[in-house]
């Protein structure tokens, strides 16, 4: 009769048998054995052990790329997510947004430290405190005092972001929102990411979706990122989850969520976008990368400091970036994640090890959630080159 602990290892090895012959690998399958080996039983393990509907994982090194998917993208389709799946990466919006930054600061179109209110045309006068103005470089770091969302009325369930207009902004600002003066302290908020993108636009005299377009899509590469979706990639798309299991319906988002929140895109996309972000001495877009690759606010001294833990201790924060300091073996990492309409996404990379990862579960699942960023941050940590 077979022990506890041998029925045990023989039930995960089987599981473990079940999830690789359902792994699909993405086309361009890396020469880095060592990579696609440490990507494929990470994904592996982590889909046995959330157990979310589905999962996919991709990851860069050292210019080599790799993607897994596990489960179904979405109920009524028996398909596996791959390099191609259409998903929205929620929050992760914002770090677009401040490459957006970054690019308009390159060329002396802004300045990070310009006030919100000179390039808000909005009729509505921009709150202050203690004599200090919100400045670009406030709404970039979550460092500028507003709220993590704006009053609003919640919208229908086949449309919950309806309520989210210009008016519901000016009307948030007209309230004089702010809970601590403007680069005193961190407070993660949608509500300052979703007023750079609008103030950005202006200042360039762009819509905002044609301004990331020229400034960071096209130049990565990135032709399945987008802030609608077409009605070609319905079919490629990951059905989101709610907390309680239930499949979300897609649904649209107005533009001005964009800055914060609202992009679709594929992991090949966000492996491509990782490889512009780890060419580091690459020529092309030079000013705009360091710029976008600084840190500029350390946590130390700041309060509040609060909404930047939730993919690992945030040490300081960059355009959008949580910037997480060397520790433990692990090299310095820049991250982010997002969640929008039951889909979860993390993206994380070393600058300096020319190491990236990206990550998306179709479930909103704290657990899964916290385990998948760990995950990933030690995968970082023992594949960073030295």
């Amino acid at each position: 009769m077979f022990s506890s602990r041998r029925r045990g290892l023989l039930a995960l090895a089987g599981a473990l048998v079940f999830a690789l012959s359902s792994t699909q690998p993405s086309p361009g399958f890396a020469e880095d054995k060592l990579l696609a080996e440490a990507v494929e039983m990470t994904g592996t393990m982590l889909f046995l052990q959330t157990r979310v509907p589905a999962f996919v994982i991709g990851a860069i090194r050292n210019d080599e790329t790799v993607v897994y998917g596990f489960g179904k993208i979405s109920p009524d389709r028996d398909q596996a997510p791959d390099g191609d799946t259409i998903l929205r990466i929620g929050s992760i919006s914002k770090a677009f947004t401040g490459a957006v930054l970054a690019s308009l600061v390159a060329d002396g179109s802004v300045k990070l430290t310009d006030r919100l209110q000179d390039h808000l045309t909005w009729d509505v006068a921009v709150p202050e405190a203690e004599g200090k103005p919100i400045r670009l470089i406030e709404l970039a770091t979550h460092s500028s005092g507003l709220p993590r969302e704006v009053d609003r009325a919640p919208g229908p369930p086949e449309d919950p972001f309806r309520t989210l207009t210009k008016d519901t902004y000016i009307a948030g600002l007209k309230s004089n929102p702010l809970l601590f003066p403007p680069g005193t302290g961190i407070l993660y908020s949608n509500f300052a990411f979703d007023l750079l993108g609008a103030a950005l636009s202006e200042a360039a005299g762009r819509p905002y979706g044609d301004l990331l377009r020229e400034r960071v899509l096209d130049p990565a590469g990135l032709a399945d990122t987008t802030i609608s979706l077409r009605d070609a990639d319905r079919n490629r798309v990951m059905q989101g989850h709610d907390f309680d299991g239930k499949p979300l319906p897609l649904v649209t988002t107005p533009e001005v969520m964009a800055g914060a929140s609202s992009l679709y895109s594929t992991p090949n996309d966000m492996l491509r976008w990782l490889r512009w972000h780890l060419d580091r001495f690459s020529p092309q877009d030079a000013e705009m990368r360091l710029l976008d690759h600084a840190i500029y606010l350390p946590r130390e001294g700041m309060s509040p400091a609060y909404g930047l833990d939730e993919a690992g201790h945030g040490d300081a924060m960059g355009l959008g970036w949580v910037v997480m300091r060397p520790a433990d073996g692990r090299p310095l990492i820049l991250q982010k994640s997002g969640g929008l309409q039951g889909t979860f996404s993390y993206i994380a990379f070393a600058p300096q090890h020319g190491i990236g990862v990206f990550v998306a579960i179709n479930s909103f699942d704290i657990g899964a959630i916290e385990a998948i960023s760990g995950a990933v941050n030690e995968l970082i940590g023992q594949m960073a080159p030295d």
